[in-house]
């Protein structure tokens, strides 16, 4: 490739019928809105794949997606576009909860031997883990039990990053220091310090990939908690209370539903019954 490529692919322009074409695709597949304001984003994320494929310009690029010879890479297009902000303990009055209200509750129903969660919009895996840290540390101060969580998310990449659980120190610098020791193991490369989650953890999890605008989810059913922070604040609100009733068809009767700080039903039709800003218990 040559320096008059290069230049090519970072001056392409995306034009507004092509930005309508791929905005009005990505809200009609995956519910995620896309207004012109988020017209240079859109371009800027994407030059990124017109470098990976040697396309010098968008709109050649729009036609490749919309080809049958471009299926795969929607999947590349929505792991840059998607927006996967997120932190270990974010938002941490809800694990403050969890340990002081809702696990006290579910070990005094013995319902059963393992705890199921769902993060979902687990991103690259600190959400899951936050909670793996969380009820681990909770059993191991009561009674025996075990618990499982699954975490899903549209974009492959996250996902990666997820399973492998490797993260630069500096994400982890809110994690409580005894938990650190407990749970993070350092690299031996001081030159680029790195922690991983312990492998007892990384078992508790799975992962998988899933989009909320489809018919229906293939996770497993009954979870006692289901995490969906932060992610229906890039939904418009009818797309939101179908995704929501979706999720609650995975969650047991009277199982607790987490929203982000910014989230809300206020005015749509949900299953849910408000303990608190932010949770919620499925109506029986």
């Amino acid at each position: 490739m040559n320096q008059h490529q290069v230049i090519t692919y970072y001056d392409a322009k995306l034009s507004v019928k092509d930005f309508a074409r791929l905005s009005d695709f990505i809200y009609s597949r995956y519910g995620i809105k896309m207004p012109e304001a988020k017209h240079i984003m859109l371009q800027s994320r994407l030059q990124k794949r017109l470098r990976a494929l040697q396309i010098p310009s968008f709109e050649q690029y729009v036609d490749f997606v919309f080809s049958p010879e471009g299926a795969n890479e929607i999947v590349h297009m929505m792991d840059v576009v998607s927006t996967n902000k997120t932190d270990f303990f974010r938002e941490s009055q809800h694990f403050d909860f969890l340990t002081q209200s809702v696990l006290p509750e579910l070990f005094e129903q013995e319902r059963q031997s393992v705890i199921k969660v769902w993060s979902a919009g687990c991103s690259s895996g600190e959400e899951p883990y936050t909670l793996a840290m969380v009820i681990s540390e909770y059993i191991s101060k009561h009674r025996g039990c075990d618990f499982s969580i699954l975490g899903s998310d549209l974009s492959t990449i996250v996902l990666e990053k997820a399973v492998t659980a490797i993260y630069p120190e500096d994400r982890v610098d809110i994690i409580p220091l005894d938990l650190k020791k407990k749970y993070l193991l350092r690299s031996k490369d001081r030159t680029h310090p790195t922690v991983r989650i312990v492998p007892e953890l990384r078992a508790k999890a799975s992962f998988m990939r899933l989009n909320f605008m489809d018919d229906s989810y293939s996770a497993p059913s009954n979870f006692d908690i289901i995490f969906c922070r932060n992610v229906l604040i890039y939904f418009d609100r009818p797309t939101q209370e179908k995704v929501i009733n979706k999720l609650c068809r995975h969650l047991r009767p009277g199982g607790y539903f987490f929203l982000g700080h910014s989230e809300s039903v206020t005015g749509i039709n949900v299953p849910l019954k408000q303990i608190m800003p932010t949770v919620f218990k499925l109506i029986n």
